[in-house]
C-alpha cells in the first residue's frame, strides 16, 4: 500500500506487518529480514518508510504503573495521549511532550522529542529509566544510561535504526491541576521576542507564534506563550469536541495572500501587550490536535515541515536572515514557532542543541525544493542542524556536517549489523 509521514511528501509502496507481541514481530523480523519500526506515522517526512514497516500501534499495553512514585513500564505502541487520559486523573503528566500526543513511546524515544521546556529540563531521554528492544540477530536486550550505554545513546535520537524498541520504563511528574496558567506577550520585532526568551528563561514552559509574513521593522513580530502549572483548578478537565478537514483543500486556497491575512489575523487577536489566563492543558500543549486530518490543508501534493536549530550566540542574525528570506520569496507559513533550547545531550543523533529552533509549514510546489536548499545555507553558516523527525529532503554532506557524531552511529550500526537490517528511505538517503 501507499504509505507516507505527515507531511504526506513522500509517498512510497510499504509492506505494512501490525504485532501484537514480541514473539509476532520477532517472527516477523526473521521473516522479511529488513525494514523500519513504526507508530502513528507523526514523523513528517520519509524516516518511518521503508519496503517493510513493523507497525508497533496494536502493541500497546501498560505493563506497570508505580503510583507511588510515577514510574510507568509500557509497550512500545502505547501513545502518549493514551498516558494522558489513564494518568493525568490520577495526577502524573509527561515530563516532556512535544506537540502533539498522537505520538508513540517508541516514536517519541526514537526521535528523542523535546517541548517548550527544553530550555529546562532537555529531552525525552532524560525521564527513561530503561527501554528494551528487538535486536538486529533477533535477540532482546535492555539499555538505559547506565546499562549498554552506546546502545541508548543511539536509540535515543535514532530514528529507529538500532532495532525495535518494544518496551519502556518512563517516569512521569506529579501535577495537581489538568490546566496551565499562561501569560501571553506580544512581541513588537524579532530583537523583541529574543529579548522576552532572555528575560522569561526561568519560566517553565516558553513558546512563540511568529508572524513570518511581517517586514522591515515589524520582521519576527510574534506572540510569545509562557506557562506553568496550575494549582487551583484540580484534574477534571473538560474535553473538546473535535473537528475534521474531511478532504484535500484545493491547491490555490493556501496562497500568500492567505496566509498573509492569516498571520495578521493571528497577531492582531492579542490586542494589549500581556494577557493572562487559565487554559486546559490540551490546548496549551497540543493546539492542532483537536483538527484531525490537518494535514490535508496543505492539499494533495503535502508539505514540508523545515525545523532548524541556530546555536544562541548566532540564533539572532540567523533568525532574521531565515525570516528575511521567506518574506523575500514570499513563502509564507501558518505555523512558525520559535523555542529555546537548552544544552544539548549525550545522545548521538538528537537533534537540539543550546540556542533557538524554528519550525515552519511550506505547501509542496516545483520551487520549495530549492527554497528550502537556501534556508540550508543560513543554517549551515550559523552552525545550526535540521531535526530528523521532521525531514524530508536534507543532503547527506548537510547532514554529516551538522551531527559531528554519526560516526559513532554508524560505526555502531555496522558493528551490530543493524545497517543490513533496520533502515528506512531517510538513513539511506542520508547515507546512514
Amino acid at each position: 500500500m501507499k504509505i507516507s509521514g505527515w507531511g504526506r511528501y513522500p509517498e512510497t509502496d510499504s509492506c505494512q506487518h501490525f504485532f501484537h507481541s514480541e514473539e509476532e514481530v520477532t517472527t516477523q523480523l526473521s521473516t522479511h529480514k529488513s525494514g523500519i519500526a513504526r507508530g502513528l506515522g507523526r514523523s513528517y517526512g520519509d524516516s518511518s518508510l521503508a519496503n517493510n514497516i513493523y507497525n508497533s500501534t496494536q502493541f500497546n499495553h501498560f505493563i506497570h504503573f508505580d503510583e507511588d512514585n510515577g514510574i510507568l513500564v509500557c509497550e512500545s505502541g502505547v501513545s502518549l495521549g493514551e498516558i494522558i487520559d489513564c494518568l493525568l486523573p490520577r495526577g502524573w503528566f509527561l515530563a516532556v511532550t512535544p506537540g502533539t500526543k498522537f505520538v508513540t513511546i517508541g516514536g517519541a524515544i526514537a526521535s528523542d522529542v523535546h517541548g517548550k521546556n527544553h530550555h529546562h529540563d532537555g529531552c525525552f531521554s532524560e525521564f527513561i529509566h530503561s527501554i528494551r528492544l528487538l535486536l538486529p540477530d533477533g535477540s532482546i536486550a535492555s539499555c538505559s544510561k547506565t546499562e549498554n550505554t552506546d546502545l541508548f545513546h543511539a536509540t535515543c535520537g535514532g530514528m529507529g535504526l538500532t532495532g525495535i524498541i518494544l518496551e519502556a520504563s518512563i517516569q512521569l511528574i506529579p501535577v495537581t491541576s489538568s490546566y496551565i496558567k499562561q501569560k501571553t506577550i506580544k512581541a513588537h520585532n524579532l530583537k523583541e521576542i529574543f529579548d522576552f526568551f532572555e528575560e522569561h528563561e526561568k519560566s517553565k514552559y516558553s513558546v512563540a507564534w511568529l508572524d513570518c509574513m511581517a517586514t522591515q521593522n515589524n520582521i519576527g513580530r510574534s506572540l510569545l506563550m509562557l506557562g506553568e502549572h496550575d494549582t487551583e483548578h484540580g484534574l477534571a478537565c473538560k474535553h473538546k469536541g473535535s473537528k475534521s478537514i474531511p478532504f484535500d483543500m484545493p491547491a490555490f486556497t493556501l496562497n500568500k495572500y492567505s496566509v498573509k491575512a492569516f498571520n495578521f489575523l493571528y497577531y492582531n487577536r492579542i490586542t494589549q501587550q500581556q494577557k493572562d489566563d487559565t487554559i486546559d492543558l490540551n490546548t496549551f500543549f497540543y493546539p492542532l490536535d483537536n483538527i484531525h486530518h490537518w494535514n490535508r490543508l496543505y492539499g494533495k501534493n503535502g508539505f514540508t515541515q523545515y525545523q532548524c536549530v541556530i546555536p544562541k550566540e548566532s540564533g539572532y542574525e540567523g533568525m532574521k536572515q531565515i525570516l528575511e528570506l521567506i518574506s523575500e520569496h514570499k513563502k509564507g507559513s501558518f505555523l512558525s514557532v520559535l523555542k529555546l533550547l537548552g544544552p544539548e545531550n549525550a545522545n548521538w543523533l538528537s537533534f537540539p542543541k543550546e540556542g533557538y529552533t524554528l519550525a515552519l509549514d511550506f505547501k509542496m510546489d516545483n520551487t520549495l525544493l530549492e527554497f528550502l536548499s537556501k534556508l540550508d545555507r543560513i543554517t549551515e553558516e550559523h552552525e545550526g542542524r535540521i531535526y530528523l523527525t521532521k525531514d524530508s529532503r536534507m543532503s547527506s554532506e548537510f547532514f554529516k556536517k551538522s551531527y559531528p557524531h554519526f560516526n559513532l552511529f554508524t560505526e555502531y550500526r555496522e558493528h551490530t549489523s543493524a545497517n543490513k537490517v533496520f533502515n528506512s528511505l531517510q538513513s539511506k538517503r542520508l547515507g546512514l
